[in-house]
């Protein structure tokens, strides 16, 4: 098998592009003031939670930031192709927050079947780059 080494120093930067790709692309993504602040913080609660975890769990930093770069990328993959409806839902939620807005078929199953397929990504790339 192929082996990747990529230097801690290296997945510094690439956690630091994901982050940026994940702000950029998610702001997009959020039709409202109120949502795109939302999306603005997730990157920084998601390092201040994943890291103390991955540590407990002897996790290198690399992993670490490996998980974490996969994590906010499986959100782009996962909402950016469906963007236009997720906005449109978000929106009529706000307008009517009395009433539950239902699912849109096709972006559920969009959002489903890319977690999906971003899981396996991660799994199979995991020992690829240890």
């Amino acid at each position: 098998m192929v082996r990747a080494h990529v230097t801690t120093d290296g997945w510094v930067l690439i956690a630091g592009a994901a982050t940026i790709v994940h702000l950029v692309a998610m702001r997009w993504c959020m039709p409202t003031p109120k949502a795109k602040q939302r999306v603005s913080v997730a990157p920084f609660v998601g390092l201040v939670l994943l890291v103390p975890a991955a540590v407990v769990r002897g996790y290198s930093l690399s992993h670490t930031l490996y998980l974490y770069s996969c994590v906010l990328l499986a959100f782009v993959v996962m909402l950016v192709p469906v963007r236009k409806r997720v906005m449109a839902d978000i929106v009529e939620q706000q307008r009517k927050p009395w009433e539950k807005v239902p699912f849109n078929v096709v972006s559920l199953y969009w959002v489903a079947f890319s977690f999906t397929g971003c899981v396996i990504a991660t799994v199979c790339l995991w020992p690829v780059l240890e």
